[in-house]
């Protein structure tokens, strides 16, 4: 591979991180609302263990300050992620929308924001998965990142 093949598919690589990172931010999310769900489904059912499914008498049925404390940091913890996730959608839809072309952004805005299968896209816009491939690669040359993701690389 010669040094222009190289260097964009290290831009290329560096702008679907970018991209991604909204993403991660949702599943994220996910996740912390599973370990909340999961702590109170725990706290609710203290007589169950969470490893067999067994009774076992008065298991955590003590002090609940342990229980308040770490269900409040998991509260922070989401509504820190749910403020990144927003903030994270914003900049990379501002992006996204100063393409000129509008299947170019299109493709970029279903795969990377709504998280969107190929085949889902391809539907959606009535075009074939092989031209949503093309339209992706042509979308990842003319996406421009932000300075300031730049600038933290």
């Amino acid at each position: 591979m010669d040094n222009i093949e190289e260097k964009t598919v290290s831009e290329n690589d560096k702008k679907k991180e970018y991209l991604r990172s909204y993403r991660q931010h949702v599943r994220r999310i996910h996740r912390i609302n599973a370990e909340i769900a999961e702590l109170r489904e725990m706290k609710l059912h203290p007589s169950m263990k969470p490893d067999d499914g067994m009774p076992h008498g008065s298991v955590g049925q003590g002090d609940l300050s342990g229980y308040a404390a770490e269900l409040d940091e998991m509260i922070r913890e989401l509504q820190q992620e749910r403020y990144l996730r927003i903030k994270t959608y914003q900049a990379i839809v501002r992006q996204i929308k100063r393409m000129k072309s509008r299947n170019e952004s299109d493709v970029l805005f279903y795969r990377y924001i709504k998280g969107l299968d190929w085949w889902e896209i391809a539907e959606k816009m009535g075009y074939s998965e092989r031209w949503i491939y093309k339209l992706h690669g042509r979308a990842l040359a003319h996406f421009e990142l932000p300075e300031e993701f730049i600038e933290v690389q």
